[in-house]
């Protein structure tokens, strides 16, 4: 399998602050890699020495093979801070950007026109980008970093500053574009948004790689092991009974209602596909069941399980 990214033992020290510490991964070619973790995780540091913005104290990096510096036409680059020309009018900022990767003047106003359509932008092509909401702005810019299709898309916080719709919308392209040939990876804090696209993980914490796998990959190391329980009455009987319950570790309310329920199963050997009989029997038992079903990990259970903490949490820890 051919790598679009190859890094391998890299660190990077800012005076007394080891911001990424021996770190070694490869973004296979076609693949869409959700690089995760806390703010100030090393994310970012990491995704500009990839870019030759900055260069690491230890270590090699290749992307497509060389320098990215030598691919610069072939790469779009999404920083994390806006970089849009501000007083530029939004059309005359695409068409700029365009002819600086080798596009000429017409073909770089239709592009603009189709992309400005596609991220849903009517009516923005003669407004300057300081009259543009961040979110649109975020837009803007994101338009300007793959308007020259390339092959390796690097996008550093993509969602900041988008609504939820928006940043739907966002997701829904980046999925398209991986799906038409391009090897993206992006990075962000907020956990749920990768779970819903990518088919591969990074998790980066104080520096250091904690997890690097496939989606797939990750579903089968890190089994399901809470159910969702909803009931016809109060769960009181059923929470004072749970030390009785075979293979329950523990019962929490799951809503303010005190009719939904988490409970967290024993980890077993084998790969859990369905909830015990026995158990689901002794539950009838306690309560009036409405419904039961198996909780699958979410991105940021398996963070909780690698580090013991959440990513809010580890953010604010360092804040």
């Amino acid at each position: 399998m051919s790598t679009a990214i190859e890094v391998q033992n890299v660190s990077k020290r800012y005076g007394d602050n080891l911001a990424v510490n021996d770190i070694s991964f490869a973004v296979p070619t076609g693949s869409l890699c959700g690089f995760l973790g806390p703010n100030g995780a090393g994310k970012s540091t990491t995704i500009r020495m990839i870019m030759s913005i900055i260069y690491p104290d230890a270590g090699t990096i290749l992307a497509r093979g060389g320098s990215a510096l030598d691919s610069k036409d072939r790469i779009g680059y999404l920083p994390e801070e806006r970089g849009v020309y501000r007083k530029m009018r939004v059309a005359e900022f695409l068409g700029y950007i365009a002819r600086l990767k080798g596009i000429d003047a017409r073909s770089s106003r239709r592009l603009a026109e189709e992309w400005l359509e596609r991220m849903e932008l009517p009516g923005v092509a003669r407004k300057r980008c300081q009259e543009l909401s961040k979110g649109m702005q975020q837009k803007v810019q994101f338009i300007a970093t793959i308007m020259h299709d390339p092959e390796l898309i690097i996008l550093d916080e993509p969602f900041s500053g988008l609504d939820p719709v928006n940043a739907n919308l966002l997701g829904k392209v980046i999925h398209e574009l991986n799906a038409e040939g391009r090897t993206i990876i992006f990075s962000t804090h907020v956990l749920h948004q990768a779970e819903q696209i990518c088919d591969r993980v990074l998790m980066i914490n104080r520096g250091s790689i904690v997890l690097d796998d496939t989606m797939d990959g990750l579903r089968r190391t890190f089994d399901p092991n809470t159910i969702l329980l909803r009931s016809a009455e109060p769960i009181e009987k059923l929470i004072a009974a749970s030390e009785s319950l075979p293979g329950v570790v523990e019962i929490t309310h799951h809503h303010d209602d005190g009719h939904t329920a988490e409970i967290l199963l024993t980890r077993t050997e084998g790969r859990m596909d369905r909830i015990p009989q026995d158990l689901i029997a002794r539950l009838s038992e306690l309560t009036a069941l409405e419904s039961l079903e198996l909780r699958r990990p979410t991105l940021d259970d398996v963070f909780v399980t690698l580090v013991g903490t959440s990513i809010s949490e580890a953010e604010d820890a360092e804040a």
